[in-house]
């Protein structure tokens, strides 16, 4: 129990924290790709700096598995942040790592409420549309024959591509960048049925309320309606038990 309650102690004061890193990492992930001209020094910071807030991320990770009371339980519930931080290790998918980044931020965030979950989610989409660009314009800006060139098509094709709009306007013309329109299209689905999903579940909470309430109301009703009745019968009897007095003998003369 006491490895459990320091357990939450540490995710509670290293949340903010690595919040912070996260987006410092996004800002070293797009200066390089925002700045096509950028000299290998700039690069090779910004490089630097997104290795240190992997290994913080890293460290985070083995810290909470250390103190967690059950390792192999917190391993299998928490599988999803293993892959985040394994995910910018393997070369094929280190375009990725700022989802990583996302997946163990999000991860991280403690959500008890549908405002919290409302946030949750718009971080999500602004999220996928900073990568979706910054991705698709690494990929795509100096592609033979592609229409995606600065920072401002990249965006519009990824907001067009996360709500399925598909102008066609601007489309991906390599590989990598059709998976990563494949990507952004899916994950635009899945926040939209999320959305709808807290929409619809606000609105029957709400519903169940005022029927709750019209409950209430009605067994008050009936309580007191079955109150009445009773306190009629009760004073029905006192009325037949009460003796009438007869006539005086004044009267009978």
């Amino acid at each position: 129990m006491k490895e459990q309650s320091a357990q939450v102690r540490w995710e509670r004061r290293t949340q903010r924290p690595l919040l912070v890193l996260a987006v410092v990492f996004a800002v070293a992930y797009a200066v390089p790709i925002v700045d096509g001209s950028a000299g290998r020094t700039l690069t090779t910071a910004c490089l630097v700096v997104e290795w240190m807030v992997w290994a913080a991320f890293a460290a985070d990770y083995a810290v909470r598995l250390w103190l967690a009371p059950d390792r192999w339980n917190f391993v299998r519930r928490h599988w999803l942040d293993l892959c985040a931080v394994l995910l910018p290790l393997l070369r094929p998918l280190r375009l990725l790592r700022l989802v990583s980044t996302l997946l163990l931020v999000g991860r991280r965030a403690r959500m008890a409420s549908q405002v919290q979950l409302t946030t949750y989610v718009a971080g999500a989409v602004v999220g996928l549309l900073m990568f979706g660009s910054l991705a698709v314009l690494s990929v795509e800006r100096d592609a033979p024959g592609g229409n995606i060139r600065t920072l401002g098509d990249a965006v519009w094709w990824s907001f067009t591509t996360m709500t399925t709009v598909g102008y066609g306007d601007h489309a991906p013309t390599t590989g990598v960048g059709r998976l990563l329109a494949v990507g952004l299209m899916l994950s635009g689905i899945a926040l939209l049925g999320v959305v709808t999903a807290n929409i619809a579940a606000w609105f029957i909470a709400r519903f169940e309320m005022d029927d709750a309430e019209e409950r209430r109301q009605t067994e008050a009703i009936a309580a007191l309606t079955e109150e009445v009745q009773a306190l009629r019968a009760q004073v029905a009897a006192l009325s037949g038990t009460v003796a009438v007095p007869g006539p005086t003998e004044e009267q009978r003369r």
